[in-house]
Formats: structure tokens, C-alpha cells, sequence
């Protein structure tokens, strides 16, 4: 007997609709042939079904068993298809009677004793489910709650093989999962960290600031315990909250390399991700047999953290130059491309040279020229163009450190990062999403006018720091977000002046 059920497959961080068919027929030999191009963990699947159901309480079917995975042009990865593919034997075997299979989409992974263990990509799998007209879901019960984040879908959490037998056979009843999503964020937006704890540095904060209203790159120079990590990790605090469409992106890309808690439904506030500097080029961008999302993407809508920047090898930095440009990382295969969302905010942190102590008033540095040079020729001319503010981190003084006082919090910083966006979104109008670091040269035109004193000044610092076309709009995009802050409706010498400032690379190599 022929039997068919739906499932997803997953391509990167996208689903695509499965169909599982299982055929039991008397005609030719007794074995079970599994096609419709499975990996190697979808191979192996058929053993671990074999001991559920028999633990379970169910036969082995004793014929003939086809199973066609559809389409099967296209490569299936994961151990998703457990369930349906136990289902479907036991229904085409006739041990059960289903004739709900086709109203259901169905996923999930098998232990030997019958239990469901959770898969990845839930999410992606239950917006394909209600794009493509289901109505019902079957998932793990630890992936309940991420799937039922998706509106007008009836997900049916399910701890063992039998529960989801009894579920298509009408002989158990059980309650859909639902997620109040007001609720969800207020529970898992909240930050543990705050800017207050930072002593000092009022003028890194003040960059940080800037950084965030405009969603600007930033690179902080400064000696070994000046507080850049800290700082870094403090950034998402100050951002504007995730919104709800940003929050269910983020977690589709979590949830595809199963990154999601137990029982999360969204992830509510911006990453931060801060690989090491031996993280190679597939683990930053993504890659794989099947590509999977990299750090960059695991960023989006968040920061990618980047400590001792000249530290990773040149390949590796040249990879992410031009994902800060468009927004996504594109990464080819022989059988596919996939493309990743990646609209990220890099926050990169580098000594001053190789020793940490170049410039400091109290240690000695060791470095010669040479060294230096070398040391900070690691980040190539192009990369540092695609970075709107150099900044220094000098030491921080005893007294400051000892002090009652706290620095200013994240809350007041927020305040002021969230009006300077509400100018951008009234500026951008057609495309609210849209903040001054992505301006184009049309908008960059249109929306910041020089007068004649800003003109003469930026007419000196291009002829005196020798800055680049990039560098040129990279100015003026920043000296645009820092008049935003003062609520100015154009730029004045003072906001250009400052953003001159930021060009710390363009003044000392």
C-alpha cells in the first residue's frame, strides 16, 4: 500500500517542501530501500526506526518498503524525516489507520526507545507549512514553541512515536502550543549588561553612540585592558529594540544550526557574536556540503565582535568586505548558492601595535617602526575604507576606576540613538528600514548638503589625510547621523569636524 506525508527539507536557512512516500508491497524481495538523494544521517535513519518501533510496539514491515524522499533532485540533509518515514511505514503496513495524514506537516527526529528529539529549523519549517496552506504541524515538544511563533498554524508538540500515532489516528487528543509574543519579548528582552559599568571612556561611548545611531562600523585602538570588550559587548544594549519581523529572522538562522534553547521561542535581543582570530574564512561566512549560516550571519541585525582584528589571516578579513556592503553572504557550491542575510554592525578592536603599549605614558614600547607598520599593514587599505569610525582606547586612570560615580547608562544612551533613528525613518520615508550608513551616493547627495565653510573643510581634510571616494561618503554619512543626534536639520562645520576626527587610521598610517 502506498502512503504519502509532508515534510521540509531545509537549504541553508530556507525550507522547501518534502514529500515522503513510503510503498509496502508483497512484489519482490523483503528489504527496506531508502531514495531521493539522503546524507548520510537521513541514510541512517532506517535503523533507528527499526528499534523505535519496535520498542514502541510495532512491526518492521516484512515486505518490500520504498521510501521516496520528493523531490529527489534535491540533496536532504538532517534527521527531521525519522518521523514521517515511521509513520508513513506503519500506515502503509496498515497497522494503523490514517486518513488525517495529508492535513498534517510533520517532523521530528527518532530515539531508539520511541521518544521525538528535537531537529533544527523548526521555524523555517512552520513558515513553509503555512505559506504552502497547512493548517496542522507535528514537531518535537522542545521545538513547540519557536514554530508556534508563526500566526494561523495549529503546532502539535509530541514527546514520543506513539503520541504522534495517536494524534493522526484520532485516537489522542491533544492541545496546540501558542506563544503570547508580547509576552515573549518582554521576557527575553531584557539586557544583564549596561554601559554604566563602564568607568571612564566617555569619549568611546560618545563614538558608540554615533556608531549606533547611523549603524556604522567602528574600530577601537587601545592598549590590553582599556575595556574594548567590554564596550563591544555593551553595544546591543544602546540599539533600538529588535522589531518583530527582525526577531523572527534572526531566529530562523539560529534555529537552522540549532542554537535555540529548549523551549525558546525567539530570540528578542541583538546578538553578539566574537569569533576568535584562528576562525577560518567557512566558519565566518558559512559553507559546508549543504551550506549553513557563519558568524556573519548568526550577527544579523546584531554585532559581530571582532577582538585583535590584525590577528586573523588576510583571507579571512578580505571575505567580510563585501557583506558589509550589500547586507548577505552568498556562498556557491557545484549543486547550489545560498544566500544568508548578514546586516550586521562590526565593532573590530586592535592595539596600537604589537606589544599593546605604543603611546602609553607609563609602559614602555618595544615595537620598532618596522613592526608597527607591518603589524597594522595586516588590515588591508580597502577593509579599513568600509570602517566609519577609528577611535582611541587609552588606559584607564586608577582614580576613574575607583570611583562612585557611575558613567552614563545605556538607558539615556538609548534615548538618543532611538530619536536619531526616528529622523532617519522620517528622512527615508519609502523605506523606513533604511539608516545613513546606507545611503547612496543619490541619497548621500540630496540628504547632506554642505555649506561653504563645511566645503572648504572637507576640501582640506581630503587634501591633507589623502581619504578615498569611499572615504569621501563615508564622512559625510557620519557627520549626517552626528547632526542627527544634535537634531540639526543640516550639517553644520562642528558635526563634520567631529566625524573628521574618527579618521584615526587615515591620520597616523
Amino acid at each position: 500500500m502506498l502512503t504519502r506525508l509532508h515534510s521540509v527539507a531545509l537549504s541553508g536557512i530556507e525550507g522547501f517542501p518534502c514529500e515522503v512516500e513510503v510503498d509496502v508491497t508483497s512484489r519482490g524481495l523483503p528489504q527496506s530501500i531508502l531514495v531521493g538523494l539522503p546524507d548520510q544521517a537521513t541514510k541512517e535513519s532506517l535503523e533507528r526506526i527499526r528499534a523505535a518501533l519496535t520498542n514502541c510496539g510495532y512491526q518492521w514491515p516484512r515486505h518490500r518498503t520504498v521510501i521516496n524522499l520528493a523531490p529527489a533532485d534535491l540533496r536532504k540533509e538532517g534527521s527531521a524525516f525519522d518521523l514521517p518515514i515511521a509513520l508513513g511505514m506503519i500506515a502503509a503496513d496498515g497497522q494503523v489507520t490514517a486518513d488525517a495524514l495529508d492535513d498534517f506537516l510533520v517532523a521530528g527526529e527518532l530515539a531508539l526507545d520511541g521518544r521525538v528529539r528535537p531537529i533544527k529549523g523548526a521555524l523555517s519549517m512552520a513558515i513553509l507549512a503555512k505559506d504552502k496552506g497547512f493548517s496542522r504541524m507535528i514537531v518535537p515538544a522542545a521545538n513547540a514553541p519557536e514554530a508556534a511563533v508563526v500566526a494561523d498554524l495549529d503546532v502539535f508538540p509530541v514527546n514520543s512515536l506513539t503520541q504522534a500515532v495517536g494524534l493522526i489516528t484520532g485516537q489522542l487528543q491533544l492541545d496546540p502550543t501558542h506563544v503570547d509574543l508580547d509576552k515573549a519579548f518582554a521576557w527575553a528582552s531584557t539586557y544583564d549588561l549596561d554601559f554604566a559599568d563602564v568607568r571612564g571612556q566617555e569619549h568611546v561611548k560618545r563614538a558608540m553612540t554615533i556608531a549606533a545611531a547611523g549603524h556604522h562600523n567602528m574600530l577601537m585602538i587601545g592598549p590590553p585592558g582599556a575595556g574594548k570588550t567590554m564596550l563591544a559587548k555593551r553595544l546591543p544594549t544602546i540599539l533600538p529594540p529588535l522589531t518583530l519581523a527582525e526577531s523572527l529572522e534572526t531566529t530562523r538562522i539560529y534555529s537552522s544550526v540549532g542554537l535555540l534553547k529548549a523551549g525558546q521561542a525567539l530570540v528578542a535581543t541583538r546578538p553578539v557574536r566574537s569569533p576568535h582570530s584562528s576562525t577560518s574564512s567557512p566558519a565566518l561566512v558559512g559553507g559546508g556540503t549543504i551550506p549553513t549560516p557563519g558568524e556573519l550571519s548568526l550577527a544579523h541585525h546584531g554585532v559581530l565582535f571582532l577582538d585583535e582584528f590584525p590577528q586573523f589571516t588576510r583571507n579571512v578579513l578580505e571575505t567580510i568586505r563585501q557583506p558589509l556592503e550589500d547586507g548577505q553572504v552568498t556562498v556557491s557550491r557545484v549543486h547550489s548558492a545560498v544566500t544568508f542575510p548578514a546586516q550586521i554592525m562590526l565593532i573590530a578592536a586592535m592595539n596600537p601595535c604589537p606589544c599593546g603599549y605604543l603611546g602609553d605614558p607609563k609602559r614602555t614600547c618595544k615595537c620598532s617602526p618596522l613592526q608597527v607598520q607591518k603589524y597594522r599593514g595586516r588590515i588591508s587599505g580597502p577593509l579599513v575604507d568600509r570602517i566609519d569610525i577609528h577611535v582611541e582606547v587609552p588606559a584607564v586612570a586608577y582614580r576613574k576606576l575607583r570611583s562612585t560615580d557611575l558613567g552614563t547608562s545605556s538607558a539615556h544612551i538609548r534615548q538618543q540613538v532611538i530619536s536619531a533613528r526616528r529622523r532617519q525613518k522620517q528622512r527615508f520615508g519609502s523605506d523606513s528600514t533604511l539608516t545613513n550608513t546606507r545611503m547612496t551616493s543619490r541619497a548621500i547627495r540630496k540628504h547632506c548638503p554642505l555649506d561653504e565653510a563645511c566645503e572648504s573643510l572637507l576640501k582640506q581634510a581630503m587634501h591633507e589625510l589623502g581619504l578615498s571616494a569611499r572615504a569621501h561618503d563615508k564622512l559625510l554619512k557620519l557627520s549626517r547621523t552626528i547632526a542627527d543626534l544634535a537634531e540639526a536639520d543640516s550639517i553644520k562645520p562642528e558635526h563634520l569636524s567631529e566625524a573628521i576626527q574618527y579618521r584615526l587610521l587615515d591620520r597616523t598610517v
